[in-house]
C-alpha cells in the first residue's frame, strides 16, 4: 500500500491546478495524482481554449477575474507559453433592443456598470479601442457596446450585414490549455508530486482513505489523508463511493476544427458569438427530407442561439474552431466520444449565418478537419462545486461545465486554500454545497441564465 498526505483523482486541468496550488501556495508537496490515462486526454483535450469574465452573477465574474489574474501571473512569468491573447468575445445580434443584455452585465458587474459599460453609437471608431494585435497586456477591461452600422462594419467586416449590435467583452480570449496543464504538471514533477495510472474501482473511508486501482500491473491500494474528487464527468460517480450524491448530471457538446483555406476568417476576429436563435441553412428540398423524418425535424425547426467561431492558432496560422453546445439532454458519461456525425454540417451551417463567408465549405470541409467532443459535467444552476464534499477530508473541485479551462486557475487555488484552511474568497461558499441553503441565492440562480456556450 503506498501512503500519500493528498489523492487527487482526475487529472484534468482542474485536478492539476487543485494539486498545483496545493504545492505551490501551501508548501503540500506530498500528492499522489490518479487518473485512468494520461494528463489532460480526456475532457481537457476537447477544450476550446477560450476564456471571459462575462457572466450575470457577481459571484461568478469575481471567481473568472480572479483566474484571469492567474493566468496572466503564469503568462507573465512563462514568456507567455500559454500562448495567451485577450481579443476579447463579441456577442453579435441583430435585435436593437439590447435590455435585457445590458441588464445581464449589470447584474454582473453591479456598482462598477458605470466606469466599464462603454457605448458606441456613431462612427468614430478612435473611440472604440481596436483588437488588431493579439496582445493580452494593455488591453482595456469592461465591455464595448456597438450600434453603428459603419462602425461594425469597419471593425467586423466578416460579419452578417443585418448584425445591428455588438457587445464586445474585452477581457477575454484564448489561451492553450495544454501549455497551462504542461507548465503547472512541469512544476510537480519537479517538486516530487507522483503519479499513478488506473481507474478507481473502490474508496473506503474511515480512518483516512483507502483507494483501490486497477492498473496495468494488477490492483493498487493508495492510502491518503484527503481525497480530491477532480474526476470531471466521472465526479458523481467517484462521489458516490464515498457515500455522497452529488447534484450534477452530463452533456455531450461538440466542436469541429478545419483548416480554413478561404480566409473566410480574419486571423484577428474576436471570439465570436451569434446570440440569435435561428433555422439552419437548409435547401428547401433538405428542409422537407428532415421534417418527414421524426428523428431528425427538430434540425428543421428552430434552434437555439450561441453558436461560436474563432481563429485558432494565432495570427499566423490558418485553422478555425466552430461550436455550438445546443445539446440540453442528460446522459451518462462514457469514455468513448459519442460523435454524431451530422454535426459539421450543422454548426457548419449555423455559423455561416453569422460569417457568410464559411458557406464556401458547405459540402466541401476539409478531409482533414477534426471532430471532436467533451462533457459538460454541471449543477442545474451552472455553478461549479469546490470545497467539502461528505466524509471528513474528503475535497470536490467539479461541475466546471464547458468552463473548466478558463477557470481552472480560480477553481485550482480555491480548493488547495480549503484543504489548507486558508483564508478564503468571499465567493467561496456560494461554490459549496452550502448554496443550496440560501434560499435567496437559489432563486436568483434558478432564474439567471445559464452562461453555457
Amino acid at each position: 500500500m503506498k501512503a500519500s498526505s493528498t489523492i487527487v483523482i482526475g487529472t484534468g486541468i482542474v485536478g492539476i491546478a487543485t494539486a498545483y496550488y496545493l504545492a505551490r501556495k501551501y508548501g503540500q508537496s506530498d500528492i499522489t495524482l490518479v487518473d485512468r490515462d494520461q494528463p489532460m486526454a480526456f475532457t481537457s483535450a476537447q477544450s476550446g481554449e477560450n476564456y471571459r469574465n462575462w457572466w450575470p452573477h457577481p459571484a461568478m465574474v469575481a471567481f473568472s477575474d480572479r483566474s484571469i489574474d492567474l493566468m496572466e501571473e503564469i503568462a507573465r512569468d512563462s514568456d507567455n507559453c500559454i500562448n495567451m491573447n485577450r481579443r476579447g468575445y463579441a456577442l453579435a445580434t441583430r435585435e436593437k433592443n439590447i435590455d435585457a443584455l445590458v441588464a445581464q452585465l449589470h447584474d454582473g458587474l453591479k456598482e462598477r456598470a458605470g466606469e466599464l459599460l462603454r457605448y458606441h453609437a456613431d462612427a468614430a471608431a478612435g473611440s472604440y479601442p481596436p483588437f488588431d494585435k493579439p496582445h493580452w497586456e494593455g488591453v482595456p477591461d469592461g465591455v464595448d457596446i456597438l450600434q453603428n452600422q459603419a462602425l461594425i462594419r469597419n471593425r467586423f467586416p466578416s460579419y452578417d450585414p443585418e448584425v445591428r449590435t455588438i457587445i464586445h467583452i474585452r477581457r477575454g480570449g484564448d489561451i492553450s490549455g495544454q501549455q497551462l496543464g504542461m507548465y503547472m504538471l512541469d512544476y510537480l514533477r519537479d517538486i516530487g508530486v507522483q503519479r499513478v495510472t488506473g481507474e478507481v474501482r473502490t474508496i473506503t473511508t474511515g480512518d483516512g482513505f483507502r483507494v483501490e486501482l486497477e492498473t496495468s500491473n494488477g490492483i493498487v491500494t493508495l492510502a491518503a489523508d484527503r481525497v480530491v474528487n477532480a474526476a470531471g464527468p466521472f465526479a458523481g460517480d467517484i462521489a458516490k463511493m464515498m457515500g455522497v450524491d452529488l447534484p450534477v448530471y452530463n452533456t455531450f457538446q461538440q466542436k469541429i476544427a478545419f483548416e480554413d483555406r478561404e480566409a473566410a476568417i480574419p486571423r484577428a476576429m474576436p471570439f465570436s458569438i451569434d446570440l440569435d436563435g435561428q433555422k439552419i441553412d437548409w435547401t428547401e428540398e433538405e428542409r422537407q427530407m428532415l421534417l418527414e423524418d421524426p428523428d431528425f425535424a427538430w434540425l428543421a425547426e428552430a434552434m437555439p442561439g450561441a453558436i461560436h467561431c474563432r481563429p485558432d492558432g494565432g495570427d499566423k496560422g490558418k485553422w478555425i474552431k466552430l461550436g455550438w453546445a445546443y445539446n440540453e439532454t442528460p446522459a451518462t458519461a462514457t469514455w468513448q466520444p459519442q460523435l454524431d456525425d451530422n454535426f459539421p454540417d450543422i454548426v457548419l451551417r449555423g455559423a455561416s449565418r453569422l460569417n457568410p463567408a464559411l458557406k464556401a465549405y458547405y459540402g466541401r470541409l476539409p478531409r482533414n478537419m477534426h471532430h471532436y467532443g467533451g462533457w459538460y459535467t454541471m449543477t442545474g444552476e451552472n455553478w461549479p462545486l469546490i470545497g467539502p464534499m461528505g466524509p471528513e477530508g474528503a475535497f470536490m473541485n467539479c461541475a466546471l461545465s464547458g468552463f473548466g479551462t478558463m477557470a481552472a486557475g480560480a477553481a485550482g487555488e480555491l480548493c488547495a486554500a480549503t484543504i489548507a484552511g486558508a483564508e478564503l474568497p468571499d465567493y467561496a461558499s456560494g461554490f459549496s454545497l452550502e448554496r443550496y441553503k440560501d434560499t435567496a441565492l437559489m432563486e436568483t440562480l434558478r432564474s439567471a441564465s445559464k452562461g453555457v456556450l
